[in-house]
């Protein structure tokens, strides 16, 4: 099975550096990574570059014009460039265990997409810890716990990996986020990717978890299993929010599969370039 990780990013190279040294410290080292670039400007092509020249897996830099929050577009740009069978989405400021991956594998299943999970950063402990480059993703059990006690992470039990509990098959859509998804490529194919009208902050990754369990996919669990540790950051503007609902309301009342504006408008993209070219 060939797997690509997706990484959503907009112009925090602070944060998608401590990320990318995440990924470069996987157990499993094999698999593509793509940086679904929203519009950054050039000092994260400069961070995606210098990961490229050192990271022991084939690393993509996918980047769309800036013109507002448009994560639902760059992700179907970075999918249509991703040559391979299954996909994990993920995000510039979750920093991933060092099974992240591994366990991804594990859990990747025919008829199956996968929900995972992270714990949240304090705002004072994310600014510590972006200004000192920590290794977040190595810490143990132990430290995390000692940082827990002193309100530095919530809930710090998500970072427990459990192998007997993974893959619990789960119900409905409610909590489905795109910075820690596993879905095949197959799959994301026939519902045509996001639904590239929700613009704005919210909803596109609840518009595809309703599609891809409409097409007759079900939801497995990836708690204990792949956990991320999100770095906190002031919440994203949401004036487009209440549009992005209604949206969201009318893909409940129907009956599509596919979205109306998504993967089918993307073929290979001169925008898309390997770092090494940033």
């Amino acid at each position: 099975m060939r797997l690509a990780v997706i990484v959503t990013t907009y112009n925090w190279p602070q944060a998608l550096k401590l990320v990318l040294a995440g990924y470069g410290a996987q157990t499993d080292t094999g698999f593509a990574l793509y940086v679904a670039d929203d519009g950054s400007t050039p000092d994260t092509a400069d961070v995606v570059s210098a990961f490229r020249a050192q990271a022991p897996f084939p690393v993509t830099h996918v980047w769309q014009p800036d013109e507002g929050f448009r994560a639902a577009a760059v992700r179907n740009r970075a999918l249509a460039q991703a040559d391979a069978d299954y996909i994990v989405f993920a995000d510039g400021d979750c920093v991933p265990r060092p099974g992240f991956v591994a366990s991804h594998k594990v859990l990747a299943e025919r008829g199956y997409f996968v929900s995972g999970h992270r714990a949240l950063l304090s705002p004072a402990f994310t600014r510590a810890a972006l200004a000192s480059g920590a290794p977040l993703f190595d810490w143990s059990l132990a430290r995390w716990a000692y940082h827990w006690a002193r309100g530095d992470i919530n809930k710090v039990f998500r970072l427990l990996v459990i192998p007997g509990t993974w893959g619990r098959t789960q119900r409905g859509w409610a909590g489905v986020k795109t910075c820690n998804l596993g879905a095949w490529r197959a799959d994301l194919e026939r519902i045509n990717g996001f639904e590239e009208s929700y613009e704005g902050w919210g909803l596109e990754d609840s518009d595809l978890a309703i599609r891809l369990l409409r097409a007759g996919c079900r939801r497995r669990g990836a708690r204990f299993a792949a956990p991320t540790i999100h770095l906190w950051h002031p919440e994203n503007p949401r004036e487009h929010f209440a549009r992005n609902q209604e949206r969201l309301t009318a893909c409940l009342r129907s009956t599509e599969i596919r979205a109306r504006k998504g993967l089918s408008g993307h073929a290979r993209h001169p925008l898309a370039r390997d770092a090494r070219s940033t």
